[in-house]
């Protein structure tokens, strides 16, 4: 019994996958549970065993993408010295785009996704990030922590651009 969970976990994980390149590539109003199933090398019917809309499927995309960066951070918050917190989670970040280029690219779509449930699982996963940076920036003295929070959360919007866009340029530091 615990190896057919151990399938259907690790399938449904890979539907999930699936769904995420999908969705990055189609965008969501044009992708289809047909091209999900196509992508993950099973049938339409075996997506819908798993989940029962493209909608569920979406929420659930969007939450391992959550997960991949609150799981990083927490990394990273346990590990770095308060002085290296900020640029060693800017990196973690930095990282997470460069492997994960379709959650990212997934996540920006969905923040103009007007379903519901949708809204909820994106604000459930900027307030957790957001709760996150912060304590974290608290807990280790950074002045002006809610500010230090916001502008963190701003830069990682304007990565997010320029990577999509293909605009290094929008990276570029003082020389």
């Amino acid at each position: 019994m615990a190896k057919a969970t151990s399938t259907s976990i690790n399938r449904q994980k890979e539907i999930i996958s699936a769904a995420i390149e999908v969705f990055a590539e189609m965008g969501y109003y044009r992708a289809t549970t047909a091209k999900v199933a196509e992508r993950a090398n099973i049938s339409q019917p075996y997506v819908f065993r798993f989940f029962a809309t493209k909608e569920a499927l979406l929420v659930e995309a969007l939450k391992v993408s959550f997960a991949r960066i609150i799981d990083s951070f927490h990394r990273v918050i346990h590990s770095a010295s308060s002085e290296q917190l900020e640029q060693e989670l800017i990196a973690a970040y930095s990282q997470i785009m460069m492997e994960y280029r379709n959650e990212t690219l997934l996540q920006m779509q969905a923040q103009t996704i007007r379903e519901d449930e949708v809204v909820s699982v994106m604000q459930q996963g900027f307030r957790e990030i957001h709760m996150t940076v912060y304590d974290a920036f608290r807990r280790a003295g950074i002045e002006q922590a809610m500010e230090r929070t916001m502008l963190f959360l701003a830069r990682g919007m304007l990565c997010n651009i320029s990577m999509s866009l293909d605009l290094p340029e929008l990276m570029k530091k003082d020389d």
